[in-house]
């Protein structure tokens, strides 16, 4: 194996970031809305994740924001994260910053950044509080990739203004620890009775926000197949989002809905049993 081929597949197996993902600090011409997404890995590794910073380069170009990517957590300083309007958390897992890369990023949270998490970034930094409140729950489980019926609450966040309010998916839907609708604003649930292996009962947040510490905070559950990042809903969804947290777009996510709301239930959704194995 040659030398490059060798540190790309360290990289892969431990995290550290590959040459071509490394971090190169920015100057932010006038007018400019810069997001940073960081896709750096210490647990399980998405095949999707090209696809993915692909799709959210297209999104910035189609939505008027500019986009470095980085797995290099060198990034999480006072002054390389200060350029940024917003930083997304692109199918993250595991460990992935340091005390003083935490800290920084929790300054630059509580300055007005934005943050944006998708999939496994819930899969992320179990021992480190502050980004368990900002995400708002943690990765539990999954059940294997299955279509389910996606029930949007809220129709006015840029984030599910695009999408129906009964949206047919397929994706791996994540279950949490516990129910974040206590702590956050909840966008869109699933609905269990349309594929089988939930386990958190009529009330199945997939995609929520909330104003955090001074910042602001989005998260969505889908993204794990390829296929996603090429989904115009799931797009739109995502690219709703990243306008949000980076202020771009206004959104309200201050109230907190303690109770399911009444669901219409799709017309076309019978229960999808897939056989388990």
């Amino acid at each position: 194996m040659n030398p490059v081929a060798a540190f790309a597949a360290a990289a892969m197996l431990f995290g550290s970031p590959d040459p071509a993902t490394r971090f190169v600090p920015r100057t932010v011409r006038a007018g400019e809305t810069a997001v940073l997404v960081f896709t750096r890995t210490t647990g399980f590794r998405h095949e999707s994740i090209p696809d993915a910073i692909a799709a959210v380069r297209r999104l910035g170009t189609e939505n008027g924001f500019s986009v470095d990517a980085t797995e290099d957590p060198s990034a999480f300083t006072d002054v390389h994260l200060a350029p940024y309007r917003a930083v997304l958390f692109l199918l993250t897992t595991g460990d992935v910053l340091g005390d003083d890369e935490q800290a920084a990023f929790e300054r630059w949270i509580r300055s007005g950044g934005g943050w944006v998490g998708v999939h496994s970034a819930t899969d992320t930094e179990y021992e480190w509080p502050f980004y368990g409140e900002l995400a708002g729950a943690y990765f539990a489980g999954h059940p294997e990739i299955q279509p389910a019926a996606v029930h949007v609450e809220d129709r006015a966040h840029p984030a599910t203004s695009a999408v129906p309010e009964n949206w047919p998916r397929t994706d791996e839907w994540y279950n949490f620890r516990a129910n974040p609708r206590e702590r956050v604003h909840v966008l869109a649930t699933v609905d269990e009775t349309t594929y089988s292996g939930g386990s958190m009962g009529a009330d199945h947040p997939i995609a929520w926000c909330q104003e955090f510490a001074g910042g602001r905070a989005f998260y969505t559950a889908g993204g794990h197949t390829r296929e996603s990042w090429a989904e115009p809903l799931f797009l739109a969804h995502v690219a709703g989002g990243i306008r949000w947290a980076a202020g771009i777009e206004s959104g309200f996510c201050g109230e907190i809905q303690r109770s399911v709301p009444r669901r219409v239930a799709p017309r076309s959704a019978p229960r999808l049993v897939t056989p388990r194995n």
